[in-house]
């Protein structure tokens, strides 16, 4: 179980990304967290998995505080946690097959990295995180030269092969249309279900939201002003929806809601 108690994130320009945020997610949950951009999406995912550190409050994963980690402590934790970035944060001029292999750096001596030679076993998980995704054909080309949709199948991938026993996912569609971004969502639906991966993911669009999460939870000014299930999110109130949009939002066709951008 991953425990957040009173989590609370001030930046050094005084910004206040997060107040006194505390939730729970059982172990095999989807997770879903929604809100504007700036309301705390992605410093709430940097923060469980201490890329960002807290100002104040725990992060208890399995009964151990990430919170107060040692640097020894963090770097076994975080081998199991995966993240997925928006920008997909691949290294473009390097082959997709050695992209993937960076998801076993918490596995092996730093040493492979600067010359990119990994176990012959890495490599074989690698080529075969990348045929579960549909794309071991492309492990040879550079990074840059796959689509938006590849190149997030690549992070998943990378992800993958930390054998990870939770996935944080951080806009994963975003600059993605809606076929690949159903298509995305469904990889990691997959994994969820089937290797009972927990998954914890940042979205905008409700319609996304209604067929993929599980739970959600809605932030505004870094604040969770919204509890609920699947099915919560599918009879949302306009009063619930301007509670995590504003006011001034409307809601439009197919359940999505008019607020893009990052998080």
């Amino acid at each position: 179980m991953l425990e957040v108690k009173n989590l609370t994130k001030v930046y050094d320009d005084g910004t206040v990304a997060l107040k006194n945020v505390s939730f729970e997610v059982e172990d095999g949950e989807f997770l879903v967290i929604i809100g504007l951009s700036g309301s705390g999406k992605s410093t709430l995912l940097r923060c469980i998995n201490r890329l960002i550190d807290p100002t104040e409050g725990k992060i208890v994963w399995d009964g151990v505080d990430i919170t107060v980690a040692s640097a020894s402590q963090l770097r076994q934790i975080r081998r199991k946690i995966g993240m997925v970035f928006q920008h997909f944060n691949l290294v473009k001029r390097s082959p997709v097959l050695i992209n993937v292999l960076c998801g076993r750096l918490g596995y092996v001596s730093p040493w492979y990295s600067l010359v990119n030679r990994f176990p012959a076993k890495d490599r074989q998980r690698a080529l075969a995180a990348l045929d579960r995704l549909g794309i071991a054909d492309q492990a040879y080309k550079r990074a840059d030269e796959l689509s938006g949709g590849q190149q997030q199948r690549v992070g998943i991938a990378r992800a993958l092969m930390q054998e990870p026993r939770m996935i944080l996912a951080d806009e994963p569609v975003a600059s993605l249309d809606p076929v690949l971004a159903h298509s995305i969502l469904g990889n990691l639906e997959t994994l969820n279900r089937e290797e009972k991966i927990t998954v914890l993911c940042s979205l905008h669009y409700l319609d996304l939201v209604q067929r993929y999460a599980t739970r959600v939870i809605g932030l505004r000014e870094g604040e969770i002003v919204y509890r609920g299930t699947r099915q919560d999110i599918r009879r949302m109130t306009d009063e619930e929806f301007k509670e995590i949009y504003g006011q001034e939002a409307e809601r439009v066709s197919a359940g999505l809601d008019e607020m893009g951008g990052g998080a």
